[in-house]
């Protein structure tokens, strides 16, 4: 895996640094993972506790139109 690594560093890029970047890379996606996580429960229980739900349909649609916005603002 060493080798593996050195193939990939770039002009003056250490071993070291590359690792380093590696590892603070990680933490922050777990941390963002656990963010998501933690919105998510939060979400559901705050829905199971007012019983106000939002469909799936009503996701998807929100999503399409979002994309569909952005697909124009990209086009122009």
């Amino acid at each position: 895996m060493r080798r593996e690594a050195e193939a990939v560093l770039e002009q003056g890029e250490t071993l070291s640094a590359f690792v380093l970047a590696s590892v603070e890379q990680q933490i922050e996606a777990r941390r963002a993972r656990e963010q998501f996580i933690e919105r998510g429960l939060a979400s559901g229980a705050e829905a199971r506790r007012t019983g106000r739900y939002v469909t799936a349909n009503a996701v998807l649609r929100k999503l399409k139109r979002r994309l569909d916005a952005a697909k124009v603002n990209q086009a122009a």
